[in-house]
């Protein structure tokens, strides 16, 4: 639930991009999760659109949403740390893969083999 406070210093658009991103952060809202169009957020809300959108667009600089264009914005993988420190580690792996020549699918096995190891945690 986004709650704006007229009587506060702190700018609407800034309360809604702190709340969005504290409820990304905290998985409130979920990895691939669809937001609400600005449009409609902004009538829900009682906030001019251009307020909405800089919410938006403020987050999607983070990496925390993505605007897939006319299908809608959404919770980005990115805004997930574990999934993205994850992504990072996939990629320098498969660039290290990739630069010692090693054949892709002895490349998973010692993926697999490493994380069955007990002390993986």
């Amino acid at each position: 639930m986004i709650v704006i406070d007229a009587a506060s210093p702190t700018p609407p658009y800034e309360q809604l991009r702190a709340q969005l991103a504290r409820q990304i952060q905290d998985r409130s809202l979920a990895v691939g999760t669809r937001l609400p169009t600005i449009r409609r957020l902004a009538a829900d809300l009682g906030l001019a659109v251009n307020t909405v959108g800089r919410a938006y667009r403020e987050l999607e600089e983070a990496g925390l949403i993505e605007t897939r264009g006319r299908a809608g914005s959404y919770v980005s993988a990115a805004g997930d740390r574990t999934l993205e420190q994850a992504r990072r580690a996939a990629l320098d792996y498969a660039t290290v893969i990739a630069r010692i020549g090693m054949d892709p699918t002895e490349a998973v096995r010692i993926v697999e083999a490493a994380l069955a190891r007990p002390s993986v945690p």
